[in-house]
């Protein structure tokens, strides 16, 4: 092997941490607090052959490091980290096998499952053995980047107030991959999500923030491979500063095509989301390959119990991620910071959040990782989202994470499908459509806390909620045995695909009262992208697997799916008009005797203000919520802002007479939708105390017309 002059490499710096090209060299900084020595590993321009081995020839602070005259962008590198391989004390350094840099800006190439890429003798089935196999020819590389990008005439974060938020979760490829409008040889990749048909079309709903599915560098798992099946969600995360390189059309290039898309959405007035990991990574626990962090330092990078040989797993992929560690921490927050500031993303949803938050004595609202994102000033200014659950013990923390974070809210997810299918009371339905006030108004939280979704990546799709009765995973393997059994869903009369005219009437209207009660409720919406013209993914309720035509977007939409996407474009113009619709206060029913009204009053079908013997009745299906909007945060009246508006809501099977009520300074209702009639383009007008025949199973919004 050619050995690189040991004359020409410096000392470097300990900081910033990974490979630093500053157009003449690189400067490589590693952390490992219990290594003995460092090695980069360089390869040729394919990534295959090592060239050189220099051992880093400085330790600072914990970090080892030296500078390469040079080596510049392009350029594959891996580590070999030396050290003490004693698995009951949590160290597990091998340095036979070759590690992606935490800090890695970019990765290429893909693992190879085979026996070299475990530290220990895999065909044993013991941990505690110590592998000699190099792993170098079967992992991925690290690529030295030039992290340079023009972003002249890009807007820059779009920084969407949060009350105007819609939330749009989509997945790179499963989105492009059969969009007749993007280049065949884009599809599913950076440039095809950037492509400006897919951004018109995002835009023309009236969303407004799109959140991707995970697109740091991950791994698919073995057992996923063996039955021809891959990880397509991408919760397997690996690289922590990398865009995944199979969403690259240009992989060489795969930061600047990333770049190029997030351009193209702010061009577009649109934010990006990313959904980040890290709760984990893809080595799983103590039978899991070493790829990085394992052999870097494992005693820091994870939460080990008392017998360090083992992991805690709270996450139940087999590790967790230490959150306490400072450098850990660090890392994580640095990424972020990448993210935001050099990648110009707009915020960030967090998988399995309570984990991120959890210290050795559980989840605490005060935890280290809390408090260091809390004071950034950089990451003070993005959106934060936090998954607030996991598999750990206390590990639902639904409404637990501190003022400016927003949460997902499963809570509005399970009440609002048992409401439509009819297990659920008017009175458990009442607060989510507020944003959840009694989980969320707290510690001067605003009502957009509560990101209120009904469906999602995991689960049904919008169609096979109303479709299904039970899940259809049988294309995953494993006998129908994953994904939930629990999905507060509702077939509407048959199992699957139907010719029958009445429940297809029904589930089409069905999945309008859905869209209209998520669209049209306090808090912050996030549509499931495809729910607004009606995907299916034939009842398969768990499609982490599925690379396939079950999860990417069929773009023939029938007539059916266009009228969705016209009455999901309705609610959304509606939405966006109405402030009424999207407060920051929440509303909470009392007098505001300075203003001398409510913010919300709870109607009767007799037009009525609800009183406790129609709460206590539980044969209530048919209600109205009559928000007032003179009952402004200022006080101060604003025209065309103030509406006042009624929203009505009928879970019966069949139709009530319902009497518009009276409001102080109206003259008259204007109907602006109804699930029943979807394609009711006109707003027509009905007197006070009219009786207008509510549909069974449907919602409807009204305006009061002033005097």
């Amino acid at each position: 092997m050619p050995t690189f002059d040991s004359a020409r490499l410096k000392e470097g710096h300990p900081d910033p941490l990974g490979a630093t090209w500053d157009g003449e060299g690189t400067n490589f900084a590693l952390f490992s607090a219990n290594a003995t020595k460092v090695e980069i590993c360089l390869f040729d321009e394919t990534g295959t052959k090592e060239t050189a081995r220099i051992e880093l020839p400085e330790y600072t602070d914990q970090v080892f490091h030296g500078y390469l005259p040079g080596i510049g962008p392009g350029t594959f590198y891996g580590y070999r980290v030396h050290g003490p391989y004693e698995p009951s004390h949590g160290h597990r350094f091998n340095p036979n096998k070759l590690l992606l840099d935490p800090y890695a800006r970019a990765h290429a190439g893909a693992l190879k499952w085979d026996p070299a890429v475990f530290g220990y003798k895999m065909e044993s089935g013991d941990d505690t053995t110590f592998d000699e196999r190099d792993s170098a020819p079967f992992v991925p590389k690290n690529v030295i980047v030039d992290r340079d990008f023009d972003w002249r005439g890009e807007p820059g974060r779009q920084r969407v107030p949060w009350d105007h938020t819609v939330i749009y979760e989509a997945h790179v490829k499963g989105f492009t991959k059969r969009h007749p409008k993007v280049p065949e040889n884009l599809r599913g990749t950076y440039a095809g999500m950037g492509d400006k048909h897919v951004i018109e079309y995002i835009k023309s709903l009236g969303v407004t923030t799109v959140e991707l599915l995970p697109v740091h560098s991950f791994v698919n798992d073995s057992y996923l491979l063996d039955k021809k099946l891959v990880n397509y969600w991408g919760y397997n995360t690996i690289g922590f500063f990398a865009p995944d390189p199979r969403y690259a059309s240009d992989v060489a290039n795969s930061l600047r095509e990333f770049k190029e898309m997030v351009a193209r959405y702010h061009e577009g007035s649109l934010e990006v989301v990313m959904d980040v990991v890290y709760n984990h990574t893809a080595e799983g626990n103590e039978m899991g390959p070493t790829l990085s962090f394992k052999g870097i330092d494992n005693l820091s990078y994870y939460r080990l119990p008392e017998d360090k040989r083992r992991y805690i797993n709270d996450t139940g992929t087999g590790n967790t991620v230490n959150l306490s560690h400072p450098r850990v921490i660090q890392m994580v927050c640095d990424s972020l910071r990448y993210w935001a500031q050099e990648m110009h993303v707009d915020g960030f949803r967090f998988d399995l959040g309570t984990i991120l938050a959890r210290e050795p004595n559980g989840f605490d609202e005060q935890s280290g990782f809390l408090k260091a994102v809390g004071q950034d000033p950089v990451l003070d200014s993005v959106k934060l989202i936090a998954e607030p659950w996991d598999c750990g013990p206390g590990g639902y923390q639904v409404g637990g994470f501190p003022p400016g974070w927003a949460e997902w809210n499963d809570k509005f997810r399970d009440t609002v499908r048992d409401f439509w299918r009819g297990e659920a009371a008017v009175t458990a339905l009442t607060p989510r459509l507020c944003a959840s006030g009694d989980i969320y108004d707290r510690q001067g939280r605003r009502a957009w806390a509560s990101v209120n979704f009904v469906t999602a990546h995991d689960g049904f799709t919008l169609n096979d909620l109303v479709t299904y009765n039970d899940k259809h995973n049988q294309a995953n393997g494993e006998d129908n045995k994953d994904g939930s059994s629990d999905n507060h869903s509702w077939n509407c009369g048959a199992e699957g695909p139907t010719d029958d005219p009445e429940i297809e009437r029904l589930r089409e209207r069905q999945a309008r009262n859905i869209l209209a009660t998520l669209l049209l409720s306090q808090g912050t919406p996030m549509l499931l992208a495809g729910d607004e013209f009606g995907r299916t993914q034939g009842g398969n309720n768990n499609a982490y697997c599925q690379d396939s035509e079950i999860s990417w977007l069929d773009w023939d939409i029938e007539d059916k799916g266009r009228n969705l996407q016209q009455f999901t474009r309705r609610l959304l113009a509606l939405r966006h008009k109405y402030p009424a619709l999207r407060r920051t206060r929440f509303y909470t029913g009392a007098n505001n005797e300075e203003l001398g009204v409510k913010d919300v009053t709870w109607i009767n079908a007799d037009g009525k203000e609800m009183q406790q013997a129609n709460w206590d009745d539980a044969n209530l299906k048919c209600f109205g919520m009559m928000m007032d909007g003179r009952a402004q945060v200022t006080g101060i009246r604003k025209r065309g802002q103030d509406a006042t508006l009624l929203l009505v809501l009928n879970a019966w099977h069949d139709g009530v007479a319902f009497t518009l009520p009276e409001a102080s300074d109206g003259k008259g209702w204007l109907r602006l939708a109804d699930t029943n009639l979807p394609d009711a383009t006109e707003e027509a007008r009905f007197e006070i105390g009219a009786t207008y025949e509510v549909t069974g199973r449907s919602v409807l919004l009204f305006l009061l017309e002033a005097e």
